[in-house]
C-alpha cells in the first residue's frame, strides 16, 4: 500500500462519503472503511489509490477523541500515504466540548510532526466559501438556498449540538486549542506558488502553527492543491485538516499533472423501489425533504425518541421490534418508507444521544433489509450516521454513482450482514434539494 496518494479520517460518516466522492470523481480508486483497515481487509481491495476511515469523533468529547485519534492516525501513517487528512464538516461543526477540531489538530501534530498544519474548510462546489477567515455556507448543498455567514446561518446557528456563533474560524479554533492560526487570505491564494510559500514561511516564523486557506471559487483550489502538495515529502505524509476541499484541491492537482484521470461517465443506477430512508437529522433542510417525501407517496414512521430514551435496553428492543415490523409490512407492500424523529419539523429531538438514535436507526435498517427486497437505503444525519452504519454491520463502502454533490450512492461491503452488496447513501443534514429522496428512489443522475 506504499503507493497511496491519500488516507483520511472523517469525523462522521456522511462527511467521509463526501470526501470519497471527490476522490472517486478525480479518478482515485477509494474505499471508505468503518475502522482503520487491517492488512487482511486491504487485501480484498486491490489497487487502491486512497482510503478513508469513517469515524465518530464529531460527536465525542476531546479526551475521548484523543484516545481514538492517536492510534488511528498512527495506523494511517503506517500505510505510507503522501497525504493524511483529518476530514471535518464543511460547516466546521465543533466546540470546545464536542468534536473539538482543535484537539484533533494537536493530536495530529504529535503523530505527524511538521512546521504547520494546513487548514482548508472552503469547498466552493458545495456552497462553502471562506473570505478573510470567515466561513459562509449555502442553505442546502446541491440546492438554490441562500448563502449566509456561518453565525447567521438558519440551520448551523441553531445546530442542536454545536451551534455556530462565530464565523471567523481563527476565533472559533482559539476556543479549542492554544495553537496559533495564521491565514492565507483570498488576495494571497491566487499568487504564484513561491509567493504563497514565502507568505506561509513568514507566518510560521511569526509563530503560526496552523495556516487557514481562504477560497471563493473552484478554480482557486488548483493553486491551493499545489501548495499543499509542495509540503508533502518522502520523509513522511503531510497532515492537513479541513473539508472535502482538500480532496477537491489535490484531485485537481493530480489530474493536472497526470497522476489521475478524472471519471466523468458514471453509469446511471436507475430506480430502486421500494426505498428505505432512516433519518436522525434535525436540519430544516432534511425536514423539507421529509415533507416532500410525505407529499409524494412515501409512508412515514415517526420514532418516539422520548419513549426510547426512557426505556430499559430490553424495553427498547421491544419498541424497535414494533417499528421494524411496521416498516417490513409497508415495504412488503412495495411502499417506500421514511423512518425519522420529526426533529427538523417540530423542533430538535434532544432526548436520545447520537449513539442511541443512530444505533436504533441502524438496527431498524438491518432488520428491514434482511426481511424484505430493499436494495437501496438512505441514512440521513451527520451525527447519527456513523452509529447507524456500524449497527448495520457495514465494513466499507465504494462509490458507484454521484447523484447529489457531497452524498454519493455507494455499494456496501458488509460480510455477515444483510447489507452486504446493498446500495447505500449517507446524507448530511445540509445536503440536497427538497426532492432529494425522490431522486434517490429513481436513481436519477443530476448535472453535478
Amino acid at each position: 500500500m506504499n503507493n497511496l496518494l491519500l488516507a483520511y479520517y472523517g469525523d462522521d460518516f456522511t462527511g467521509s462519503t463526501d470526501a470519497l466522492e471527490f476522490l472517486s470523481r478525480a479518478g482515485a480508486r477509494t474505499a471508505l472503511f468503518i475502522a482503520p483497515p487491517t492488512p487482511a481487509q486491504l487485501a480484498a481491495y486491490p489497487d487502491l489509490d486512497a482510503i478513508g476511515v469513517a469515524g465518530l469523533t464529531r460527536a465525542m468529547p476531546p479526551d475521548a477523541m484523543e484516545a481514538v485519534l492517536e492510534p488511528a492516525f498512527a495506523a494511517l501513517r503506517a500505510l505510507g500515504p503522501r497525504h493524511v487528512h483529518y476530514k471535518v464538516c464543511s460547516t466546521f461543526d465543533s466546540s470546545p466540548t464536542i468534536g473539538s477540531i482543535g484537539r484533533a489538530i494537536e493530536v495530529g501534530r504529535r503523530v505527524f510532526p511538521s512546521a504547520f498544519v494546513p487548514l482548508l474548510v472552503a469547498a466552493p462546489p458545495l456552497g462553502r466559501y471562506c473570505a478573510f477567515g470567515h466561513l459562509f455556507a449555502r442553505l442546502g448543498i446541491g440546492s438554490d438556498g441562500g448563502i449566509f455567514r456561518l453565525d447567521r446561518h438558519p440551520s448551523m446557528s441553531r445546530h442542536p449540538t454545536t451551534p455556530a456563533d462565530e464565523s471567523d474560524l481563527r476565533l472559533h479554533l482559539a476556543r479549542q486549542t492554544g495553537l496559533k492560526t495564521g491565514l492565507l487570505d483570498i488576495l494571497q491564494i491566487t499568487r504564484p506558488l513561491p509567493e504563497m510559500q514565502a507568505t506561509v514561511a513568514a507566518q510560521v516564523e511569526a509563530g503560526a502553527e496552523i495556516i487557514l486557506f481562504d477560497a471563493l471559487y473552484e478554480e482557486q483550489l488548483l493553486g491551493i492543491g499545489a501548495a499543499l502538495d509542495s509540503y508533502a515529502s518522502a520523509a513522511g505524509p503531510l497532515f492537513s485538516v479541513g473539508s472535502s476541499g482538500i480532496e477537491m484541491a489535490l484531485g485537481q492537482l493530480w489530474a493536472e499533472n497526470g497522476a489521475l484521470t478524472p471519471v466523468t461517465n458514471w453509469p446511471a443506477p436507475g430506480r430502486a423501489a421500494p426505498l428505505l430512508v432512516v433519518s436522525g437529522s434535525c436540519s430544516p433542510v432534511t425536514a423539507g425533504q421529509v415533507a416532500w417525501a410525505q407529499a409524494n407517496g412515501f409512508a412515514e414512521m415517526v420514532l418516539d425518541a422520548q419513549r426510547l430514551a426512557a426505556t430499559s435496553a430490553a424495553e427498547a428492543s421491544t419498541e424497535l421490534a414494533h417499528y421494524q415490523e411496521q416498516a417490513i409490512r409497508l415495504i412488503s407492500q412495495n411502499q417506500s418508507v421514511i423512518v425519522h424523529t420529526n426533529g427538523g419539523a417540530a423542533g430538535a429531538v434532544q432526548s436520545l444521544s447520537a449513539e442511541k438514535l443512530g444505533t436504533a436507526l441502524g438496527r431498524i435498517g438491518r432488520e428491514v433489509v434482511g426481511q424484505t427486497s430493499v436494495r437501496r437505503v438512505v441514512v440521513a444525519g451527520g451525527d447519527t450516521s456513523s452509529y447507524a452504519a456500524r449497527a448495520m454491520g457495514i465494513e466499507a463502502v465504494e462509490m458507484i454513482a454521484p447523484l447529489y454533490l457531497g452524498a454519493p450512492l455507494c455499494r456496501a461491503s458488509a460480510p455477515g450482514s444483510p447489507l452486504h452488496g446493498v446500495e447505500v447513501n449517507f446524507k448530511g443534514g445540509q445536503v440536497g434539494a427538497p426532492e432529494y429522496f425522490g431522486v434517490l428512489l429513481e436513481g436519477r443522475m443530476l448535472n453535478n
